[in-house]
């Protein structure tokens, strides 16, 4: 595609609904779910159902202001574009730096993730092949992409569906005991859990940060969002309620592989390969949507100079962000390559939720005939992110922190310069 026999920097927009969703859930429906459980446990014990709850009616505030936006101003960037036309150039930048920073580290800790499930005692190599092998996949254009998401959606969807049934049907003797037991339960601890597990239901930001690539936005992106959110939450409730109701809250937080454990203990044995290289798959699900986001972002952010203006580029051919990918997929290869992050992906929830807020702060200012929300969303939405995001582990906000008020120190370090 080329305009006045210059190459077009404008993305093709052929994805669909289905596409859309599938991306979605493949963001969602990730290695979060094998992973959070733990932590949002040793938060809230068995009030990480309650802090489930709290993370969806979050998310869905933050969902339907993303999916109003969207619509408005479908454009890669997501809360980047959103945030920089509705509140100004700071705030969008803010938004951008936190996305990119803290998503380009979770890129490096999900492709450790697939490493350490697929062949532990080389877990780096098999990381960086991942990244590099997936990237090459994004290059050569987002239906490729989509349909490899797909493919790895069923599978994991197969996987927690056999987790769940499972449970219920080789574990029910001890699922109402360890389902009602709730001491020691704190509103800090079902706080910080909401925060944990929010993590894992951030990725419909992967549709809106895809905007210039969806046919008819308006209509599909807040459909796709809407949908990947619903279908997401009735997944993670019940695989949630099943590992709970076999292992009980204290078993749950002392372990790093919770689906494993639990159908190993409900009687199933031969479903703990399976469950594990579901795990493999839901991890490199989250790290094909990671890459696709973080490089969308990464292109609307040189566009405006706020990154190196090479990254702007638009492949003629694949009609994909290609230089954009290849940094992105370059840099993360190299943290995964030399740094193990897992044990720091607390930051990027707390940068995750302030991306959110900053959406929320924008969907705030839209006008009636801009098809503004009920003002209590976007409202409920900001304050829940500032306070879910403060409830985090002291580790995670202080990184978090640091990491904004660095990219703050950049951009205001550039403004002086150029004037």
């Amino acid at each position: 595609m080329t305009t006045g026999g210059q190459p077009s920097k404008q993305l093709r927009r052929t994805l669909g609904v289905g596409d859309a969703v599938v991306i979605g859930l493949s963001s969602m429906i990730g290695a979060g779910i094998f992973a959070a459980l733990a932590p949002a446990a040793r938060a809230a014990g068995a009030g990480l159902l309650i802090g489930l709850a709290a993370a969806g009616v979050l998310a869905y505030c933050n969902a339907s202001s993303s999916a109003r936006l969207a619509a408005l101003y479908p454009a890669s960037g997501g809360t980047y574009v959103y945030g920089r036309e509705r509140l100004g150039e700071f705030w969008g930048y803010l938004a951008g730096w936190g996305f990119v920073v803290g998503k380009t580290a979770s890129c490096a800790a999900m492709a450790l993730t697939v490493g350490t499930y697929a062949w532990p005692a080389h877990a780096h190599v098999v990381a960086v092949t991942s990244v590099l092998a997936l990237t090459v996949v994004n290059y050569l254009g987002v239906q490729k992409s989509t349909w490899l998401a797909r493919s790895i959606v069923a599978a994991v969807l197969l996987v927690l569906t056999a987790v769940v049934v499972a449970a219920f049907v080789f574990g029910a003797p001890d699922l109402a005991a360890n389902l009602t037991t709730w001491h020691g339960i704190s509103a800090g601890g079902v706080l910080q859990s909401a925060g944990l597990l929010f993590f894992a239901f951030a990725g419909y930001a992967r549709i809106a940060t895809l905007g210039e690539e969806v046919r008819d936005p308006a209509r599909t992106i807040p459909r796709a969002i809407l949908i990947a959110l619903a279908v997401t939450l009735a997944v993670y409730a019940g695989v949630a309620v099943a590992v709970l109701g076999v292992l009980g809250p204290r078993r749950v937080a002392s372990t790093a592989t919770p689906l494993v454990d639990a159908v190993r203990i409900a009687g199933a044995g031969w479903l703990v390969p399976i469950v594990a290289v579901g795990a493999v798959l839901a991890a490199l699900g989250s790290l094909l949507s990671l890459l696709l986001g973080v490089s969308r972002t990464a292109l609307a952010m040189a566009r405006d100079r706020h990154l190196p203006r090479q990254l702007d580029a638009v492949h003629p051919r694949f009609a994909v962000p290609h230089r954009a990918e290849l940094a992105v997929g370059l840099v993360a290869a190299s943290l995964a390559a030399t740094v193990d992050l897992r044990g720091a992906i607390g930051f990027s929830s707390f940068a995750v939720l302030v991306y959110y807020a900053v959406a929320n702060a924008s969907a705030f200012t839209l006008r009636p005939e801009e098809g503004s929300l009920p003002k209590i969303i976007p409202v409920f939405g900001a304050l829940g992110c500032v306070v879910v995001a403060f409830a985090l582990p002291l580790t995670s906000v202080i990184a978090g922190a640091a990491f904004l008020v660095l990219g703050a120190a950049v951009y205001w370090s550039r403004r002086l310069l150029r004037r």
